[in-house]
């Protein structure tokens, strides 16, 4: 068994195809229910959040396995394998283990740095746990992904330095009007993504007002931030009053139309708002604005797309030094969870060397046993012990190393080795690291049948 990590993220992928991917809740759970139930992955954990849907699976077959998570993700964006191919990325086995790493640090983020992927990841795994779709193999790289992603933010200064996606936007934001201290913005969305935005903006000073699809989720948002709430209904005459526009909500479809911006433009104009610029902050995926607001005279807009595009290293304000150290935390952190995870594997080969041993010695007595039947049970007990205290010592030197040898680094199959010198069965298969999708699927195309 293997760990297996296929995904797409912003580093490959323009966001109209990130779009594709948008998962609802009851999405996600069909997703690790098709998953476990494929052919080839026994467990499954997804990440899917704004910048990318990553699967991290247990599977028995690496091409199998990129194959049946391939399909579900190619189902999911409503596209074909052969469409997805040059967007997806493939790792395997430690690469895939840094990987996780890398994200749950937020290094791999479009802002360097940010925290809210590592409370993605912890949501995913909690998910995955109700479900039952992870088990031995998955909660161990889980639970250190969590607290890798911890260290980092506490023991190095990308947790000071590291902006949110939100701050970021924010800070395009007041590029365009100035600062938002003071100012009206209005927030659509009161989920994990509105509030961050909602409290983000408090903090900066601005007059927030808070909508959503349930009237409560607004009132409670509203209320912990210091602000109003308002009916989604009310959107045009909320947006007439603001500075502002930010959001975020999970729908599936447009919530923020042309004709409702220009309405609220217009109503700019015979009041003493005349002429003040509106920025429009779409951080929802799929997007919540119509791609047409972008052409009202007096409109800014700040979305995924744009925040791609102007992202640069991604690194913003985070030092070089603090990028190394979490890099370097990273390696040591996988390196551990590997000589864990080999140490673990050389267990039931060591059992299996064990039994058979055992076997051999009661065959052997069996047989001693009727050449000399006359033998007197004293003497057939003190032999059999001998014979047994022979082949333990045998067996303890090599058992117990192979166990020191499998937890040190160099990627020595020391268990397979033992498996072939014993006879004791080997199951192979090719075991490439990290890559393009493209790459994976045809390091063996029969067995792939073209597919991811």
């Amino acid at each position: 068994m293997s760990l297996l990590a296929v995904g797409v993220s912003h580093q490959t992928a323009p966001v109209a195809l990130l779009e594709q991917f948008a998962m609802t809740a009851d999405d996600r759970v069909k997703a690790l229910h098709e998953l476990v139930g494929s052919d080839h992955v026994t467990e499954a954990l997804v990440l899917a959040t704004c910048n990318r849907i990553e699967v991290f699976a247990e599977v028995d077959r690496f091409h199998g396995g990129v194959t049946d998570v391939g399909r579900v993700l190619a189902r999911q964006a409503g596209a074909t394998v052969e469409e997805l191919s040059p967007y997806v990325t493939v790792h395997y086995e430690d690469q895939a283990v840094e990987h996780l790493f890398t994200v749950a640090a937020g290094l791999d983020s479009m802002v360097v740095g940010e925290t809210q992927v590592l409370g993605q990841l912890r949501a995913a795994y909690a998910l995955a746990r109700e479900e039952g779709t992870v088990g031995r193999a998955l909660h161990p790289v889980a639970q250190r992904a969590l607290r890798v992603g911890k260290r980092v933010h506490s023991e190095t200064g990308i947790d000071k330095a590291g902006a949110s996606l939100v701050s970021v936007a924010l800070d395009r934001a007041e590029a365009r009007i100035g600062s938002l201290g003071g100012r009206p913005v209005l927030v659509v969305g009161a989920g994990s993504m509105g509030a961050l935005a909602a409290t983000t903006l408090a903090r900066r000073g601005a007059d927030v007002v808070v909508s959503s699809r349930t009237d409560a989720s607004a009132e409670r948002l509203a209320e912990t931030v210091g602000g109003r709430p308002a009916p989604l209904d009310r959107l045009a005459e909320e947006l007439a009053a603001a500075d502002l526009l930010l959001t975020c909500t999970g729908a599936t479809g447009l919530v923020v139309g042309t004709d409702v911006v220009t309405a609220a433009m217009a109503a700019r104009s015979g009041s003493e708002r005349a002429g003040r610029p509106l920025v429009v902050v779409d951080l929802a995926l799929p997007r919540d604005v119509d791609p047409g607001v972008a052409a009202i005279p007096g409109v800014h807009v700040v979305d995924l797309a744009l925040l791609q595009g102007e992202r640069g290293d991604g690194s913003g304000p985070v030092a070089a030094d603090d990028i190394r150290s979490a890099r370097a935390m990273i390696e040591a952190e996988t390196a551990l969870l590997r000589a864990e995870r080999r140490a673990a594997e050389v267990g039931p080969t060591v059992s299996a060397l064990r039994s058979q041993a055992a076997e051999v010695v009661d065959a052997e007595l069996l047989r001693l046993a009727g050449r000399l039947p006359d033998l007197d049970t004293r003497a057939r007990a003190e032999i059999a012990r001998t014979v047994r205290r022979v082949v333990d010592k045998l067996l303890h030197e090599p058992t117990v190393r192979v166990k020191e040898l499998a937890a040190t680094p160099g990627g020595t199959d020391y268990a397979g080795a033992l498996r072939a010198l014993f006879g004791l069965g080997i199951d192979a298969d090719v075991t490439p690291g990290s890559g393009r999708l493209a790459d994976a699927v045809t390091v063996d195309p029969e067995r792939t049948g073209g597919a991811a």
